[in-house]
């Protein structure tokens, strides 16, 4: 029988992540789309993330901790792709952050539900705007 933290994971990969796909990567707001390559599958997968530009990159909040798949294949391979509000990033390069540093470049009604939610873990990504596509 699965655990209820297992049962959210299970619910939001398969029912709330394909409804954020629709969404995160354009619209306003904290979400964005990373595309990131399965390190051993080779496939192209896309998940819905929490993100905030900073200096250079962004801080994306590990709200399911750093075992995730997403933040895995992007350490297996080095970079990705994120989109944010309609613009595409390379990112490249994450390192862990400290709680204390990672959570105030986070708005404060986001920076409430991170902390209630228990989020401990954030990376920050170098990124850069990749050439729009025709």
């Amino acid at each position: 029988m699965k655990r209820p933290h297992e049962r959210m994971l299970t619910f939001n990969k398969h029912i709330l992540n394909p409804i954020m796909l629709k969404v995160a990567g354009v619209a306003p707001g904290p979400f964005a789309v990373v595309h990131h390559i399965g390190r051993r599958s080779g496939k192209a997968y896309a998940t819905p993330i929490i993100v905030r530009p900073v200096a250079g990159g962004f801080v994306i909040a590990l709200t399911y901790g750093p075992q995730v798949d997403w933040y895995r294949n992007v350490q297996a391979g080095g970079r990705a792709t994120l989109n944010r509000h309609g613009k595409e990033y390379a990112i490249e390069n994450p390192e862990p952050l400290k709680t204390e540093t990672a959570l105030p470049v986070f708005p404060m009604p986001l920076r409430t539900i991170l902390r209630l939610r228990g989020t401990q873990d954030f990376v920050k990504v170098r990124a850069w705007r990749t050439a729009p596509t025709a």
